[in-house]
């Protein structure tokens, strides 16, 4: 049924200056955590399934909803209706009706995929691509759910592991020639005699494209020998954890070729698009476009397409460093390239109050503990608690935060 105006002015004004509170989608997958995201939830330990994300936005493969005065309804639904009351004017002019960001929770209990992300023009192209092929959308071999390109800042709330990027190739070589000297002794030869951008790309093309008996030779001898050097260095370590999860995947030599990174509570990092990486074990917020764009190498029973990866992958050193914070009174901010998205933590205390900035665009803000109450007029009230979410739109010119609770906030640079 078409919606009359007399209607839609009704629900404008439901939204309009008004913060509302969210209802989150959970994605279960099976490397996600039976406590970390249950526990935040408020629900029942251990819970009987994996519970891996936890997505905060309008993304059409899971949107969250919105309590109004008529019920919860789609925020993507309610994004497409009013994009300047949510959005912001220059917002909804430079997105469109479209919430730019994706706001995840994820909980790893185990590695995710080796994968990477596409640019925008990449995106584009293979979402036509697989549309004129006619794979459905939620196809399992589909790659390209959206046409958008996906970098995406990640934020440790527990300690975290993850591989990010290639390493430089001296380090590289000296970890192949413990882990496999026999069975790859020419490619390591080979690497080490070309250390640029394509002796990188030939070596990664190489080992994931050679045939299945082959790579089961050299899984094997990479797991013997990381066995053996496992105190040395975190890359054996977890190549002796992923090869005994997957001993026929010649993607558990990534942490041999790709960056260590560990991020303590309250660090981050920024992941550009074609950085090849996996995430290996703990809790953190993950602020992306809005897209759900992955190209996975391995480690996983999802679509694996080697081939596109080997088209989105930059074989070349990439910048990613640990992001501190910079804080601005009881707002630390995290600064990223990103055009789409910021991520700050709102740190409250008792007798302490936060209070927005009039020049704003749209925002989620979730709990991660404690109690606060966000106030945007004397009628818009929430009392916050530990993952509580909401989304504060445009039209509200300016909000408090009051109480005594740590925060997150999404929210689209200005």
């Amino acid at each position: 049924m078409v919606s009359t105006e007399k209607e839609k002015d009704t629900t404008r004004e439901n939204i309009m200056n008004r913060i509302g509170l969210l209802k989150n989608i959970v994605k279960e997958y099976s490397w996600g955590s039976y406590t970390a995201i249950p526990k935040l939830l408020g629900k029942r330990l251990p819970y009987d399934k994996p519970q891996a994300e936890l997505w905060m936005g309008a993304h059409s493969s899971g949107s969250s909803m919105v309590r109004t005065d008529g019920g919860w309804e789609s925020l993507s639904g309610l994004i497409k209706k009013f994009p300047d009351e949510i959005l912001g004017k220059d917002c909804s002019k430079k997105y469109g009706a479209e919430l730019p960001f994706l706001f995840k929770v994820i909980a790893a209990s185990e590695p995710l995929s080796i994968q990477a992300h596409p640019n925008r023009t990449l995106a584009m192209d293979g979402f036509k691509r697989e549309n004129r092929l006619g794979i459905p959308l939620d196809s399992f071999r589909r790659n390209y759910k959206d046409q958008n390109h996906k970098p995406e800042c990640v934020c440790a709330l527990t300690g975290f592991e993850a591989l990010c990027g290639f390493r430089n190739v001296s380090e590289t070589v000296f970890l192949l020639k413990k882990a496999c000297p026999v069975t790859l002794k020419k490619q390591i030869y080979e690497l080490k005699n070309n250390t640029d951008s394509s002796g990188l790309k030939s070596f990664f093309s190489y080992v994931m494209t050679i045939n299945s008996d082959r790579k089961k030779s050299v899984v094997s001898e990479a797991f013997r020998n990381a066995g053996i050097f496992a105190d040395e260095n975190p890359a054996f370590k977890w190549v002796s954890v992923i090869a005994g999860k997957y001993p026929s995947d010649i993607s558990a030599l990534a942490p041999l070729f790709l960056n260590y990174v560990y991020l303590e509570p309250g660090q981050a990092m920024f992941l550009q698009t074609g950085q090849l990486h996996s995430y290996l074990e703990g809790v953190a917020l993950e602020l992306m476009t809005g897209s759900d764009n992955v190209i996975r190498g391995g480690l996983t029973p999802k679509h694996v397409d080697v081939q596109e990866l080997l088209n989105i992958v930059k074989f070349k050193k990439l910048k990613s460093g640990i992001i501190l914070p910079e804080k601005n009174r009881n707002e630390s901010i995290y600064k990223t390239p990103a055009g789409e998205f910021v991520l700050s933590a709102i740190n409250v205390a008792s007798g302490e109050t936060y209070t927005s900035s009039e020049n704003r665009s749209v925002e989620i803000i979730l709990c991660i503990e404690g109690r606060a109450v966000i106030a945007g007029s004397e009628d818009d009230i929430f009392n916050m608690a530990k993952g509580k979410s909401v989304i504060i739109p445009a039209s509200v010119k300016k909000y408090s935060i009051s109480g005594k609770a740590t925060l997150y906030k999404a929210a689209v640079p200005l």
